[in-house]
């Protein structure tokens, strides 16, 4: 008799479990759901209207003047706003390395669209993006980034690339650092991709620290190929600032694989080792 209740017992705990693991299952889907509709509804339409204010804002308050103010901090609060409107938890390891109104250029691998937000609203310095040309066509937005002062690089023959360069050395000026993707394209994957050298050969050339970045949970927000948003915790790591170690080549190449390791380090497990990306090498 006791073996046939304790029997009926565990059959009974059984069942619980199933069903407390299919109500789970449920929950998860019903708040994917609302988290949709909310996006569709609520936050999108308020975050376009939020896009085209601070793209106004910045044209304006640069044309007056005042680049170094205005080219930062209304997209700073901009990229903020994306993240709490989104219902995205960010946290941020390592800006207390960061010295005080020194220039640096900061390498982060390139994960998806949202390490823009990660960046530009918790990176806590003021900066100038490095980005692609193609960019400059987006309304509003491309010329916002133009009037600030963020460098769109051009490779359609040398003297573009040369006066690329000269704008970039230009803008490290009274502590603004420049944020340069090294791998020059989102993943597909979530994985690093090879690092170009631009970044490392200006940082070698005017004498900089190398800061590597790390972003974690982007790719997961909204991977490349994905098109709907969903909500996730992103990081962002700030390593240890990478001194030159003398001038040329050798330090060019040190810079750019000690920079790649520190990066790395701090994905999971589950990005961790490189994956090729076609569009790197466009």
């Amino acid at each position: 008799m006791l073996l046939k209740f304790e029997t009926k017992l565990a059959i009974i705990q059984d069942s619980n479990i199933i069903l407390f693991i299919f109500a789970q299952a449920k929950i998860k889907i019903i708040m994917k759901i609302l988290y949709y509709i909310y996006q569709i509804c609520i936050a999108l339409p308020i975050l376009l209207v939020l896009t085209i204010l601070t793209a106004i804002v910045t044209i304006i308050g640069s044309l007056l003047g005042g680049a170094h103010i205005w080219g930062y901090y209304p997209g700073k609060i901009w990229s903020q706003l994306i993240c709490l409107f989104l219902l995205i938890p960010v946290k941020v390891r390592g800006r207390e390395k960061l010295h005080g109104r020194t220039s640096y250029i900061f390498v982060p691998n390139h994960q998806g669209s949202f390490d823009i937000f990660l960046i530009y609203g918790f990176l806590g310095r003021n900066f100038k993006w490095m980005m692609k040309k193609s960019l400059r066509k987006i309304p509003f937005v491309g010329k916002a980034c133009e009037s600030a002062g963020h460098i769109f690089v051009d490779r359609s023959g040398p003297k573009k690339v040369l006066e690329t360069i000269r704008q970039a050395k230009d803008s490290l000026k009274d502590g603004v650092s420049l944020v340069v993707f090294p791998e020059g394209a989102r993943s597909f994957t979530g994985h690093m991709g090879y690092f170009k050298k631009g970044a490392f050969q200006l940082a070698d050339d005017l004498q900089l620290a190398v800061v590597p970045v790390t972003i974690d949970g982007s790719f997961e927000i909204l991977p490349r190929t994905g098109k709907w948003i969903h909500r996730h915790r992103m990081i962002l790591t700030i390593h240890d600032p990478i001194p030159p170690k003398g001038q040329g080549a050798d330090n060019i190449k040190a810079t750019m694989a000690e920079a790649y390791t520190a990066v790395e380090s701090a994905l999971p497990d589950k990005f961790k080792g490189m994956v090729k990306n076609e569009d790197q090498d466009l």
